[in-house]
């Protein structure tokens, strides 16, 4: 059985998993990780083309940067966390509690915007870890999910 989703405006394949785009008025507003059972979509529109683009050329030079126009939907706290993230440049990680430092919020709090993330891997939430480890990703701390921190922990050169 296939799955499709209204809303996604592409469908790729990634190294660590499919990746559904969601953009709206000319604005990124969301990358999901879905289940191989998403069908592939080829981008709908200029600004998906360019996402899809700009996540190819990452997935093969993890130093890429990514620039794109993006539309976040969350509370103050979540587009603080969001907005820190989109500072740690690739290669580099920050513990939850630098982060909740910077922005006077504790580090439960940081991990809750960071499971709130909108928009994987172009806000690397992935980059963000915990002071005795790898910490959680997407709300998960083991499995799959964990595995794609993993994954791109290990792209970027960050574990071996």
């Amino acid at each position: 059985m296939t799955h499709t989703h209204a809303g996604y405006t592409a469908v790729i394949d990634t190294p660590p998993g499919r990746l559904a785009i969601r953009t709206d008025d000319g604005r990124l507003t969301g990358i999901d990780f879905v289940d191989k059972r998403t069908a592939l979509m080829s981008p709908q529109n200029p600004l998906a083309s360019e996402v899809t683009d700009q996540l190819r050329q990452y997935f093969r030079d993890p130093a890429f940067v990514f620039d794109l126009p993006v539309l976040l939907d969350g509370t103050k706290h979540q587009q603080k966390v969001w907005q820190l993230l989109g500072k740690i440049r690739p290669g580099h990680t920050m513990t939850y509690g630098e982060l909740a430092g910077r922005i006077n919020s504790g580090a439960r709090a940081v991990g809750n915007s960071c499971r709130r993330n909108p928009i994987s891997i172009v806000i690397p939430c992935h980059r963000v870890v915990a002071s005795t480890g790898i910490g959680g990703y997407g709300g998960h701390v083991d499995g799959k999910v964990l595995d794609r921190k993993h994954w791109l922990l290990r792209h970027e050169g960050i574990l071996n």
